[in-house]
């Protein structure tokens, strides 16, 4: 069956290819930014004449095969001025571009006129958004701190764990279910202080996507989402320095020239200093809480055909009470990518990627240390073929090999009384291969279809718990309760030997259907596979979060999602609407038994349950691209359910095996975000966020054993925290005298939560000690916060 799949897949390829193979030239270059020579990402080339196009790669590089003669080309980039130029094609041509951010002068053939940010109609890309950095920085946040993150909560279907919280949820989906790549490495935890900050810095980044639906099938291994961010190359004209200081962290950024308009670097750093306030109190002195990042990248070009890029990132967040308590944890990124180009049609990229998590305690007061992590090694192979102006492949291969620390503990001292201890580590190996293809069938339709094909060995060396009918956990029928189950024996599997593998088919479809030139409705369908599971039962990531590969009782989450989208450019571009419904399904979704030990488990198995989730809604995005007031209003009605039904007639399963509240479940998400420029000096952006409240367990009674209250709980998820929102403000002054210096300096007022509200992160439920009666505690981390930062560059 499979077999007979992958061959129509290939039929439908071939077929494609050769009802395209007339002669035709090819117009091919990179598109770069013009004061710095950084390549830039999803540039739109279009030929109006005849209604065909294509964008830049992740290197800026493009391919367009046309028929031979003189053609007007259109060259257009969000915050970039728009190119139109005049070439007689008459044979294979490479031609860059270099778009300016500024009014450019009238050279030759090309007229620059203002970029406006339509929808592109007749891709067939959907459930995708994509924001500038200059959009980002000018979004009001928290303490004055510019968030890569942050901003990705005004889009529609994406929303927080609650205030301060780490990660974010996309349609429904759990945070660990986001692919998160920097560099194309694997960003593992995206927070630092627990959620308050991003770990991207905002100076370093070029470029960011966020795929919801209708995924390439370059991407693989999550359930719900990709995040993929790439870092700038550095300028390889001149040197620049560019920074911000504000209230809690500053950060810098250095980039310039190896060789000019050939090689370059950047480096940039950021820290946090909230601590050292802490050393004023005597109460406090001895505690610290602060992040320092460090990213960096060298590019070099070899020759047109040949690139080299070496980029890293660092990251640790510190967190320490009275030196007896610390907390250290972070990510490290390295990549070493190699662009070559093998014909002005085809285009790769070679890269050999390492990531890790680390995950430390010191407990000086206990007298001990614990380390835990997660490596992966990856290599990667992508191809770009530029087969004709209206049939595109992407194909490639990777495998990545996974090493997975739960945790070592040592004494800290020769008088602990901890002994050393070793929780069984994992390893595993995922590789894959994929082909994505992209063609126009008519004028109207242009359809993208793609197979991923995945496997994954988790491997020893390791031993493994057996159990009576391959049953970690057991159900107690007596108490109705499900219990840990007792281990009849073990196993030991040597080095590399495969304890378990699972392999599973991928399909991505998606299509478009233009209805005139402004209008058009697209469709879209993908499958995809999650072989690591996050330990962990809170509703956002922590630091202390433990991530485990599929195995026997742990079973690879498989999602399949469907969506169907309207989208309209509204009077020649200055508006755009889109909507979208969608529904995902995810089978072997982790759940847990009541009473879940999950802290340094070296049986985790005993404690979970493999479940099954479904999510839905209606997502509406309205968005107003031109003048000097801009904005969009995003709104999201949704639904997120997970169930565990028992496993035999006898069982409960979990709330009674019916269908209950995913812990991210929100019904209604209201974004609302703007920006106006008054005039040079001054500028203004303003954020509106409005959330149905987290769902929470509540305790429903009490009762009394050997004097002691004991509260007892109803069904999960069954109750909710209130309605969570905010407002933001801000105001950026630009000193006019900016104009005719090197020295560029701006100031950034705002003011988070404008009106004070009082989010609930948390309930809790506790006796009153003078009263004896019991009540609810709201715990609110923020209030209004009002903040300054200034930023500058030279």
């Amino acid at each position: 069956m499979i077999s007979k799949k992958i061959g129509f897949f290939l039929i439908i390829i071939f077929t494609t290819f050769t009802s395209f193979s007339q002669e035709k030239f090819t117009l091919s270059g990179t598109i770069t930014d013009f004061k710095n020579n950084e390549t830039l990402i999803g540039v739109n080339i279009y030929i109006p004449a005849l209604k065909i196009g294509t964008t830049t790669n992740e290197y800026g590089f493009y391919s367009l095969t046309i028929p031979s003669g003189e053609h007007q080309i259109e060259i257009s980039y969000i915050g970039f001025q728009t190119v139109q130029k005049t070439v007689n094609l008459n044979q294979n041509t490479k031609l860059n571009f270099g778009l300016n951010e500024g009014a450019g002068e009238e050279l030759q053939e090309v007229v620059i006129t203002d970029n406006k940010g339509k929808i592109n109609i007749k891709s067939p890309e959907m459930s995708a958004n994509k924001l500038s950095i200059a959009t980002i920085k000018k979004m009001p946040v928290v303490l004055g701190e510019v968030d890569v993150l942050k901003s990705i909560l005004l889009l529609p279907g994406v929303t927080n764990a609650g205030e301060g919280a780490s990660g974010f949820n996309v349609r429904g989906g759990g945070a660990d279910q986001n692919l998160i790549l920097l560099d194309e490495a694997t960003i593992f935890n995206s927070s630092h202080v627990f959620g308050f900050f991003s770990v991207f810095n905002p100076d370093a980044i070029k470029d960011l996507k966020l795929y919801k639906g209708g995924i390439p099938a370059r991407y693989g291994g999550r359930a719900s989402s990709v995040l993929d961010i790439y870092q700038k190359d550095g300028s390889s004209k001149n040197f620049h320095v560019n920074g911000g200081i504000g209230l809690i962290s500053s950060r810098i950024l250095a980039e310039g020239p190896i060789v000019k308009d050939k090689g370059s670097f950047l480096i940039g750093g950021r820290a946090s200093y909230a601590h050292l306030f802490l050393k004023l109190s005597e109460d406090q002195k001895d505690n610290s809480a602060y992040f320092y990042d460090l990213n960096t990248k060298l590019s070099y070009k070899l020759n047109e055909n040949n690139n080299l890029y070496l980029s890293g990132y660092f990251g640790r967040d510190v967190f320490s009470l009275n030196k007896s308590f610390t907390n250290i944890y972070g990510n490290s990124t390295l990549n070493l990518r190699w662009n070559h180009l093998y014909s002005n049609k085809l285009f790769s990229n070679l890269s050999l990627i390492y990531s890790d998590y680390y995950y430390g305690l010191d407990l000086d007061f206990v007298g001990f240390k614990w380390d835990s992590g997660i490596r992966n090694y990856n290599i990667k192979y992508d191809f770009k073929h530029y087969i004709s102006d209206k049939f595109k492949l992407n194909y490639g291969l990777n495998g990545i090999y996974y090493e997975f620390n739960p945790g070592t503990i040592k004494p800290t001292d020769t008088e602990s009384g901890i002994n050393p201890d070793q929780l069984d580590k994992k390893y595993a190996f995922e590789p894959s291969i994929y082909i994505d293809a992209e063609s126009q069938l008519s004028k109207k339709i242009t359809v993208a279809y793609g197979l991923r094909y995945s496997l994954f060995y988790r491997l020893g060396e390791s031993t493994v718990n057996l159990y009576e009918n391959n049953n970690a956990v057991v159900f107690n029928s007596d108490l109705q309760i499900y219990e840990k189950g007792t281990p009849i024996g073990t196993q030991y599997y040597g080095k590399n030997k495969v304890i378990k593998n699972y392999n599973n088919l991928e399909p991505r479809l998606s299509v478009s259907y233009q209805l005139n030139d402004d209008e058009a409705i697209k469709a879209s369908y993908n499958r995809m596979t999650q072989y690591l599971q996050l330990i962990s039962n809170t509703s956002s990531p922590t630091p202390l979060d433990v991530w485990m590969p599929s195995d026997t009782y742990i079973k690879p989450q498989l999602a399949d999602q469907v969506a169907l989208g309207y989208f309209r450019n509204i009077n020649n571009g200055k508006y755009a609407l889109e909507v979208e419904t969608y529904y995902k399904e995810i089978q072997n979704r982790l759940d847990y038994i009541d009473g879940a030990d999950l802290i340094a488990n070296d049986a985790i198995e005993q404690v979970i349950l493999n479940g099954q989730m479904r999510t839905y809604g209606l997502e509406l995005m309205l968005k107003k691209n031109e003048g000097k007031f801009n904005g969009w209003i995003s709104y999201t009605l949704s639904k997120s359910e997970q169930q565990t039904p028992g496993r035999t007639p006898e069982e409960i399963g979990i709330n009674n095996g019916e269908w209950y509240n995913s812990a991210y479940d929100k019904t209604h998400n209201l974004a609302v975000t703007s920006a106006y420029n008054l005039n040079e000096k001054w500028s203004f952006g303003a954020n509106f966020a409005l959330q149905t409240g987290q769902p929470v367990t509540y305790p429903n009674g009490q009762y009394e054993y050997l004097g002691i209250t004991v509260p007892s709980y109803g069904l999960r998820n069954e109750n909710r925290l209130p309605t969570y929102h905010h407002l933001d403000v801000s105001a950026t002054l630009t000193p006019r005298k900016n104009k005719d210096r090197n020295w560029k300096g701006e100031w950034v007022f705002s003011i988070y939560n404008l009106y004070n509200r009082k989010n609930a992160a948390s309930i809790n439920f506790r006796q009153n000690v003078d009263t004896g009666n019991n009540e609810a505690v709201k715990i609110s981390i923020f209030g209004v916060v009002p903040a300054v930062s200034y930023n500058f560059k030279f």
